[in-house]
């Protein structure tokens, strides 16, 4: 089954330039989205650049690659997050014996090789209240071992609520049926919703551990209580709510 790749960067060449050539070997196509100057140096024969004329949020980023692309599965991969080799074919095998499976993930790992929590729950009034407010300081940022699932380490494929967005691999047949990503969120919480809204549709969202991604994950809003980065997620949070009235009473 032919996979598609979309990288979307906001100037973040330089870790382009390690995750190219690993992944043009594991795809048919790679379109990079630049979404400011300076997001793309040299590239690898065959990838595309789409350069925006103003920068635009990562879901209409997303959106744009994805339409720029032709694969019945759609990867979205963060520049920071890297494939070992087999990855991407072993997402692909996946979803090809599980048809409903509309979104897959991998395992991925800490730059240093620990486990990074990536498999969560959908969060809830009382999770969300944790993170997003000074109890986060007295808890610590993975506190709430429920919504990450810090005590299941699963080493076989298993269901999940939602992934980490920053190494998706997506069913095109999914992303036209339910609309593709939400552009509406300015940054964050787009992949808790692309999620809800696949699991609204009747999709399932599967954890392949077997596919193992090293990702060097920034975590702005975990590492720092307050700033520009919180407000947008609290934002995120608040159109999430409005879009799905009751979801974090679940």
């Amino acid at each position: 089954m032919s996979i598609s790749a979309v990288v979307v960067s906001h100037g973040h060449a330089a870790d382009l330039d390690r995750l190219l050539p690993v992944l043009v070997r594991q795809v048919e196509e790679v379109v990079v989205v630049a979404n400011v100057p300076g997001s793309v140096g040299g590239v690898p024969d065959g990838v595309r650049v789409v350069a925006n004329t103003q920068p635009l949020p990562l879901a209409a980023n997303v959106n744009l690659g994805v339409a720029a692309t032709s694969g019945p599965l759609v990867l979205n991969v963060n520049p920071d997050a890297v494939p070992e080799e087999g990855a991407v074919a072993e997402l692909g095998r996946f979803m090809a014996a599980h048809p409903r499976c509309g979104i897959a993930g991998p395992l991925l790992l800490w730059p240093d090789g620990s486990w990074q929590p990536s498999r969560r729950r959908f969060p809830t009034v009382g999770s969300t209240i944790v993170r997003r407010t000074p109890l986060r300081l007295l808890r610590g940022a993975y506190a709430q071992r429920g919504h990450y699932l810090l005590d299941e380490r699963p080493d076989e494929p298993v269901e999940a609520d939602w992934l980490l967005g920053a190494f998706l691999c997506m069913r095109r047949a999914m992303l036209e049926e339910i609309g593709g990503w939400d552009a509406g969120y300015r940054h964050y919480v787009e992949d808790i919703d692309l999620c809800y809204r696949a699991m609204r549709a009747g999709w399932e969202r599967w954890y392949v551990p077997a596919a193992v991604v090293q990702h060097d994950y920034a975590a702005v809003i975990d590492k720092r209580f307050l700033s520009r980065h919180t407000l947008w997620h609290l934002g995120s949070m608040a159109r999430f709510v409005r879009k799905h009235p009751g979801a974090l009473l679940r």
